[in-house]
């Protein structure tokens, strides 16, 4: 008989995943503290700032770390079973994406670094402009990925993947924007190389709130979203299937 057939068990499995819970969204709002952080040190010019970043990304991993044990123990002791091993089997994928979140976070950070404290050149507010308004742009959609979870919110969900067609969108008009200044004076190709990596942080940490907007409809409805018409989901979603 399987373990979680026992009223004890299923009350003591219901914790655990409480408690996986909690720690999900706790390394949610640490990631994205470490972005705002990260833009923060780069448009105030804060080399020190940006070291205190990437020296908390250690936080995130050891979480990862921590989230994965839990997960491990959980499967061994419970055997859970259909829409129980689901719940779990989204939480790690979850919390993989939360921490590569961390990671783009913490590449931003050395970005700032790298303007600001090797006596290199450092760019005008001009160009690093589109990471700051970007930045916002990204961490709403971060925001609303990890509510969607913490709730369940599929209406939410969907909004977070629709969000991804206008990052990448507004991405594309940033590296336009950015050739312009090259064109105009040679001398910035390399603040402008640098830049766009920092641009690309930004626009891979809005693919994983994507992925954890996706991860959200798979937990509630059963549904992968990766291979499927996102309209015609949402569609189904509304009619109640």
């Amino acid at each position: 008989m399987n373990q979680m057939t026992d009223g004890h068990t299923v009350q003591r499995f219901n914790d655990e995943m409480n408690q996986l819970h909690q720690h999900v969204m706790q390394i949610g709002e640490l990631v994205r503290d470490q972005l705002r952080r990260a833009v923060a040190s780069l448009k105030e010019e804060d080399a020190d700032a940006a070291r205190e970043v990437i020296a908390r990304d250690q936080l995130v991993n050891d979480l990862d770390i921590e989230v994965d044990d839990e997960l491990v123990h959980i499967i061994a002791k419970r055997q859970p079973m259909a829409k129980d091993l689901r719940e779990i089997m989204t939480v790690g994928k979850i919390v993989t994406d939360l921490e590569r979140c961390g990671d783009e976070a913490r590449k931003i950070a050395m970005l700032c670094v790298h303007f600001y404290d090797h006596n290199t050149t450092s760019p005008s507010d001009v160009i690093l402009r589109d990471i700051v308004k970007l930045s916002e742009f990204v961490d709403d959609m971060l925001d609303k990925a990890i509510r969607a979870y913490d709730i369940l919110d599929l209406d939410l969900a969907l909004e977070v993947i629709r969000m991804d067609i206008d990052l990448d969108t507004e991405f594309k008009c940033c590296l336009r924007r950015l050739s312009t200044f090259i064109m105009e004076d040679s001398r910035v190709v390399g603040q402008v190389v640098e830049t766009v990596l920092g641009l690309r942080a930004l626009e891979r940490i809005g693919g994983h709130a994507k992925n954890i907007g996706g991860y959200v409809v798979f937990l509630v409805k059963g549904k992968d979203v990766r291979h499927e018409d996102l309209e015609a989901v949402a569609a189904e979603i509304q009619s109640g299937s």
